[in-house]
């Protein structure tokens, strides 16, 4: 199975870790607004791509045997000390060095691939660094402000209706789409979104004009992967249902397969099944929480999940059983 996984941060993480579970055909897209830590220094003084969710992607995508979670580790490792490097992961300024030497990120971040033996690609939705603006409401007697940045959009004590992308870099000119990512989405048999931040890590794939036709276009299944919890500072007070909504008015031409969602924070699954209804999909109600760490998804539930959603499950071992090897 080919598949093509977008968002950004821990949320991109979760997914890229269940998918290895069932292929080793995984091709991350990931956003490139960060604009905070070490990735906004790194992004501010060089002028790069904000390398810190494609490194998280590349983690995820570590092979644990022969010595990969080492490099995981290595990767995601943060010097401390009060020096210029504090808080800086080694695997930012790694990727900092590659997109510098070879001056092509997607080539820059092949090579990371090979160097740290990961399964599968990983790819930014853009080849330059992106400015997410959102209009919120709450601030100040009821009227609409606009901040910018991703950080601040996350953080914001507003409610967050609507984000715009913006291109510093090319002002007026909408952001272009990474074209491999465009190809690898085209190309996909499943294309998952979510979960992550919604606002500042799923919906921005949607507002890139290229990548959006793509996914509009692709025969793949979509499926969307919602998030345990509301997100203080983005989605708090979402439901479920309205975290659809919100997808749906950002891109109201996508059509969805499959919506996947923790049944332990549905209050109310029949609005959530019409939410999913109206993009398409069929919703999957089902446990796939970490019971040990809050608000995360548990790899082995969650690609269970989407085997079952699929309908692959049980492919992989008749495969083995009948010598063919590991289902992909």
């Amino acid at each position: 199975m080919r598949a093509v996984a977008l968002g950004g941060g821990h949320g991109l993480h979760a997914t890229l870790t269940a998918l290895r579970r069932i292929t080793e055909d995984v091709t991350a897209v990931v956003t490139v607004a960060d604009d905070g830590g070490s990735s906004g220094r790194l992004r501010r003084e060089l002028g790069l791509l904000p390398p810190g969710d494609l490194r998280q992607a590349l983690a995820a995508l570590t092979a644990t045997e022969d010595g990969g979670t080492l490099w995981a580790e290595v990767f995601q490792h943060r010097f401390g000390g009060n020096g210029a490097l504090n808080g800086h992961a080694v695997g930012n300024l790694l990727l900092a060095g590659l997109f510098e030497v070879l001056g092509d990120p997607v080539a820059a971040l092949d090579e990371a691939v090979r160097l740290v033996g990961a399964s599968g690609r990983v790819l930014p939705m853009c080849p330059e660094p992106l400015e997410i603006e959102a209009e919120v409401t709450g601030l100040e007697n009821g009227a609409v402000s606009r901040i910018r940045g991703q950080v601040a959009v996350a953080s914001t004590p507003g409610q967050v209706n609507r984000i715009t992308l913006r291109n510093p870099g090319r002002p007026g000119e909408p952001p272009a789409a990474c074209a491999e990512a465009v190809d690898a989405v085209l190309g996909a048999d499943a294309v998952f979104l979510g979960p992550g931040s919604w606002f500042t890590s799923v919906l921005p794939h949607l507002l890139v004009p290229g990548l959006h036709d793509a996914l509009v276009r692709t025969k793949a299944t979509k499926v969307v992967i919602l998030n345990l919890i509301p997100q203080p500072g983005e989605t708090a007070g979402f439901s479920p249902e309205r975290h659809l909504h919100v997808l749906f008015e950002h891109a109201p031409r996508l059509k969805v397969d499959v919506v996947v969602a923790d049944r332990d924070w549905v209050p109310t699954p029949v609005r959530l099944r019409q939410a999913a209804a109206e993009l398409g999909a069929t919703a999957h109600l089902v446990s796939i929480a970490d019971p040990d760490v809050a608000g995360r998804h548990d790899p082995d539930a969650l690609a269970k999940c989407v085997r079952e959603a699929l309908g692959l499950a049980g492919r992989g071992e008749k495969a083995e059983q009948e010598g063919q090897g590991r289902w992909r």
